[in-house]
């Protein structure tokens, strides 16, 4: 459901305190806005949530081993095959890739995990998900995509609050990456790659509409430049 976005300016006040707290450097004064007042923002649909959930825990267990025959045959058993990147594909059937590159997606599926409620807080300074097997479909021990839906009952936040969180971790991709740049200490135990998973998670699931947004893009083509 598409609703009116928050007060950016107050949530953009309220986040950059958060960065404060943390003692991380704080974005210049013309740092952009993530929308503008008078811009709507939706949530992608419960059932998109959990397949993309459900494809980058397959991408994780081929990262740390599984083999590809188990994995394509969990997707197809799911009816997700058609929910895999052109990248994820070839990592997935073949190992074609970089194995540490798809392991950072650890972070983007905590990302999706709170937008589903099955965490409660995403910490700024903390890995996001201490069990991914708790989460998400037992692969291991062949539990079927249905089932998993079913424990764990998804459900999606309010689309608001997720604009202020990925406001806040916009902010926070920044701050990290600038704290690294001048060898500034980290507030915790996580580092700019597993803030700018999150935020990819984050820009991907909360879709924006207003004059100056494109339509919502892909999984590849979420923009993490600016």
């Amino acid at each position: 459901m598409r609703v009116p976005a928050p007060d950016p300016v107050a949530i953009r006040a309220h986040n950059l305190e958060q960065l404060y707290r943390l003692r991380l450097p704080m974005p210049p004064e013309n740092f952009p806005l993530v929308w503008e007042p008078g811009d709507e923002v939706e949530l992608r649909p419960r059932e998109v949530l959990e397949g993309r959930a459900a494809v980058l825990n397959v991408v994780l267990a081929r990262a740390f081993g599984m083999p590809s025959q188990l994995a394509m045959g969990w997707l197809l058993d799911a009816h997700l095959m058609d929910r895999l990147t052109q990248p994820e594909w070839h990592f997935v059937a073949s190992g074609e890739g970089d194995v540490r590159s798809f392991a950072l997606h650890t972070e983007a599926l905590a990302a999706l995990a709170w937008l589903l409620s099955m965490i409660k807080w995403l910490d700024p300074a903390m890995p996001g998900i201490k069990n991914v097997a708790e989460l998400f479909p037992d692969l291991p021990g062949g539990e079927p995509y249905v089932a998993w839906q079913a424990r764990v009952l998804g459900a999606p936040r309010d689309p608001r609050e997720a604009a202020v969180q990925l406001d806040l971790y916009y902010c926070l991709d920044w701050a990290y990456l600038e704290a690294e740049r001048l060898g500034l200490p980290l507030p915790g135990m996580i580092d700019s790659n597993a803030i700018g998973q999150r935020r990819w998670a984050l820009e991907w699931a909360a879709t924006l509409s207003g004059p100056f947004h494109e339509p919502p893009p892909g999984w590849e083509e979420v923009d993490l430049s600016t």
